[in-house]
């Protein structure tokens, strides 16, 4: 089967930049008329095909989405995103290709075909695979955007949640009830999403001059029910606030405290992050932090179609809002 030309492919061959063949065949501004025809006449010859939308947008582009084997896993959380991606994708008239990063392609940098063949526009990176595979990617010269991850040493955009002020938010409903000794739970090794998270913890207590103390910050909890039984029971002091950094922990933590007799809310409040099924089936129902998943892939699909078009504009991460999400599971001293 012949490789698929693409408009990095008539770049190279007219020894111009990517954007220049974008905003020829695009019919856009930015380029002479006669470097357009020059472009437009090299892809007629080398066979590269696109189809122009009825109102004279850009040419219909291929996009693909690619995330770990368990981030797919998660389908309450990152599905929603996937599916307001693909929505997103076709309301622009793009075609979205789909692939999952095993472990092993993981460890040994292999790429996806479409990306090994060029023969995408851009590229979508849901959550987290590692530093060193994401800038592979991002070295082949496609525009690349993250979604729900960002680190200092990958240099492409982001669509994050505002985790800071979300976790700001949720303690700070936990101190204006009554709460001194607030909990945190949840493995700030994992994920840099935990991590501004604790920040965020650590902001909203010294703001309202309580110093954090060490003794209830569990910053290395696993999202495991032995993990959250031993580290409850054997936790120093009782705190009587619990804020844990997404919902499975929440749960987890609540179901612990009932098991030894707590009562929730009257004698601990609990207090989660992401909204998931699992703050809504609990007994009673964790307070937590809201996310707009929908909002996620609709904000991805729309920066990566900006960057294809603007690819040497600067970098910049998108932070989107959290809402406090009041429910049975928290209540005043």
């Amino acid at each position: 089967m012949p490789k698929k030309i693409t408009m990095q492919d008539i770049a190279d061959h007219l020894k111009i930049s990517k954007n220049s063949v974008s905003q020829a065949l695009s019919g856009k501004p930015g380029v002479s008329e006669s470097t357009r025809q020059l472009i437009q006449k090299a892809a007629e010859e080398l066979g590269y095909q696109y189809k122009t939308a009825k109102n004279g947008a850009s040419p219909l582009k291929n996009i693909g989405l690619i995330a770990s084997d368990f981030a797919f896993s998660q389908k309450r959380f990152f599905g929603e995103i996937y599916l307001s991606t693909e929505k997103e994708a076709i309301n622009r008239g793009m075609n979205l290709f789909i692939h999952s990063i095993s472990a092993h392609a993981k460890e040994h940098l292999i790429l996806p075909p479409f990306i090994q063949n060029n023969s995408v526009d851009g590229v979508l990176i849901l959550s987290h695979i590692s530093n060193e595979y994401i800038n592979k990617i991002i070295a082949t010269g496609i525009p690349t955007v993250m979604i729900d991850h960002h680190h200092p040493l990958i240099q492409a955009d982001a669509i994050l949640t505002n985790n800071r002020f979300g976790a700001y938010k949720a303690v700070k409903h936990l101190l204006e009830l009554g709460h001194q000794s607030i909990a945190f739970v949840g493995n700030v090794e994992i994920s840099p999403s935990y991590q501004e998270r604790w920040e965020g913890y650590q902001l909203a207590l010294r703001e309202n001059g309580i110093e954090p103390d060490p003794e209830v910050m569990f910053l290395h909890a696993n999202e495991e029910e032995e993990d959250i039984n031993q580290l409850v029971s054997q936790a120093k002091k009782q705190p009587t606030a619990w804020f844990c950094v997404n919902d499975g922990l929440g749960f987890l933590v609540l179901s612990k405290l009932q098991k030894d007799g707590i009562k929730i809310p009257q004698q601990a409040s609990v207090c989660s992050f992401d909204n998931g099924q699992l703050s809504q089936i609990s007994t009673p129902k964790i307070t937590t932090m809201g996310i707009d998943l929908g909002l996620y892939g609709k904000k991805a699909v729309e920066q990566l179609s900006w960057r294809i078009d603007h690819p040497d504009e600067p970098l910049f991460e998108l932070l989107l809002p959290t809402v406090l999400i009041e429910r049975e599971s928290t209540a005043g001293r």
